[in-house]
């Protein structure tokens, strides 16, 4: 990424300015008060930072800052701009607008877009390397990306150990959850397990209900029905002093029409009805006799089925309101039993899951720090080389990763930069013993490993990269002051990073011994 040129209208000091940059290194000098830094809060409102209105030149209403960049085809970029249908060839304009009242826009290649999309460009457009950079430095994260951002290998071992953590925390969070819910389940079951076992024991069949309430009124008159059942067979078959019973009254009659019929046979019809009736009334009269010896009248009876009916009417009652609404609420309790059953079942097939998933983590985590000590070494000599050629002769700096226990998104390591200046100093953490000017200059070592490793294209920027660098460290070379140093580091850094065509680096004007 080539930026080409920045042009800017009415931002704090500066009424107009355009400055154009060419292939390589750029130096920007200017004393306190130049208006270097406008430059970089120009450029920064480009890459999508906040522009408080209290930045617009005093009696204008507004600012304007463009910036005109080359891109390459098939780039970051061109894919960026391409999600957004904006044309781009070759070339890429930035123009943002900020007025006092409050309203602002942004245009790339004429084309309105938000902030946040301007955010996302970024990225790719500049890199800008200042003091608070150097600061990033201590913090684990920035550490961390360093150490990862150049190995492929370990890339990888880090994308297949998060696949497995990933995993892994998922089943153990589902594994708590089935944890708090184990002693409802289990609560829950004993209900089902009581509800079935009550059903099961009454062994109801369809329509005994019905029977049994049948059942129940005849046994509830038996006398009555023992005393009808019986006049009806007396009337029937047994003769008294009052008169001869109906069989033995149609016996006559049938033997009256038989002595007719010996003369006449005109009542023939009639006798053969007589007769069938006769046989009628007879097998009737077994019948009844047959029922009067059946009925009981035993109240114990009565009682017995008045117990099974009210275990009935009990369930009914609970469960549905019919025989079969009870008969189906036992299959259904069955089939809730079974899946809650099946839930212990679950959790011990979970628990060996999270099992077998806790040993692939724990040796992809090895494998991981195993990596991360190979690349910290080879990464450690590599700042150490660095250092030297920026007149730390004596330094010493060790990436030091460490196993442990605990299992994060990152592994199962910990991260420390061990860093001693001068020969006979114990190496210690870099947050605890680096000064300023120590840390500017291992953020400048690592900048240039970083370069010749970086393809992105972006730009870069170096703001006033040689503060906080004291004394006179490359007498053996020639350049005698850290901003000597500061100038070849960054020329340094541009010619190793093909990436970076456009490399500017904003330093204070040299003093007098300095252009000697």
């Amino acid at each position: 990424m080539v930026l080409h040129s920045l042009r800017i209208q009415n931002f704090a000091l500066l009424e107009e300015v355009t400055v154009e940059f060419g292939t390589g290194l750029n130096i920007l000098t200017g004393e306190t008060g130049a208006g270097k830094s406008i430059l970089i809060g120009a450029l920064g409102a480009i890459l999508g930072q906040r522009v408080p209105a209290d930045v617009i030149r005093s009696g204008c209403d507004f600012l304007r800052v463009e910036a005109v960049f080359s891109i390459e085809e098939n780039s970051a970029v061109s894919a960026l701009l391409a999600a957004q249908e904006i044309e781009c060839d070759d070339e890429l304009i930035i123009v943002r607008k900020v007025s006092r009242a409050g309203k602002s826009s942004i245009l790339v290649n004429g084309a309105h877009v938000t902030l946040t999309f301007l955010k996302k460009l970024a990225p790719h457009l500049v890199d800008i390397h200042g003091q608070n950079e150097n600061l990033a430095l201590l913090r684990e994260e920035a550490q961390r990306s360093l150490l990862e951002g150049g190995d492929a290998d370990l890339a990888e071992r880090l994308c297949a150990y998060q696949d497995v953590y990933r995993d892994w925390k998922a089943r153990t969070k589902e594994r708590e959850m089935r944890t708090e819910e184990n002693a409802e389940i289990a609560e829950r079951l004993d209900m089902l397990r009581w509800q079935e076992q009550e059903i099961a024991e009454a062994e109801l069949t369809e329509g005994e209900d019905e029977e049994l309430e049948a059942e129940i009124r005849r046994l509830s008159h038996a006398e009555r029905l023992v005393e009808h059942a019986a006049e009806a067979s007396n009337l029937l078959s047994e003769d008294t002093e009052e008169g001869a019973a109906v069989l033995t009254a149609l016996s006559r009659v049938t033997h009256a029409l038989e002595e007719i019929a010996r003369y006449d046979e005109s009542l023939a019809g009639a006798q053969a009805m007589i007769e069938e009736a006769y046989i009628s009334l007879q097998e009737a009269s077994y019948e009844v006799r047959d029922y009067l010896e059946g009925i009981d009248a035993d109240p114990a009876s009565l009682d017995k089925i008045q117990l099974r009916m009210d275990v009935i009417e009990r369930l009914k009652k609970k469960y549905g309101g019919s025989i079969s609404a009870v008969l189906s609420r036992l299959e259904a309790l069955r089939t809730e039993i079974s899946s809650a059953e099946r839930y212990d079942m679950d959790i011990e097939e979970l628990d060996a899951a999270i099992a077998r998933l806790r040993q692939r983590m724990e040796q992809c985590a090895a494998e991981l720090t195993k990596q991360r000590q190979k690349v910290g070494a080879a990464l450690s000599a590599k700042i150490e080389r660095e250092l030297q050629g920026l007149g730390m002769k004596q330094a010493r700096f060790h990436i030091v990763v460490t196993p442990e226990e605990q299992y994060t998104t990152r592994g199962a390591d910990r991260l420390t930069m061990l860093f001693s200046a001068n020969v006979g100093e114990a190496e210690k953490p870099l947050e605890k013993i680096a000064s300023g000017g120590e840390l500017s200059r291992i953020a400048l070592a690592i900048k240039s490993i970083v370069a010749a490793r970086d393809t992105d294209g972006t730009s870069m920027v170096f703001d006033e990269i040689d503060t906080g660098i004291g004394g006179r460290r490359w007498s053996q070379r020639g350049l005698r002051s850290s901003r000597s140093i500061s100038r070849c580091s960054a020329s340094r850094i541009c010619r190793r990073s093909p990436a970076w065509r456009t490399c500017i680096s904003i330093l204070q004007n040299p003093s007098s011994t300095e252009r000697q």
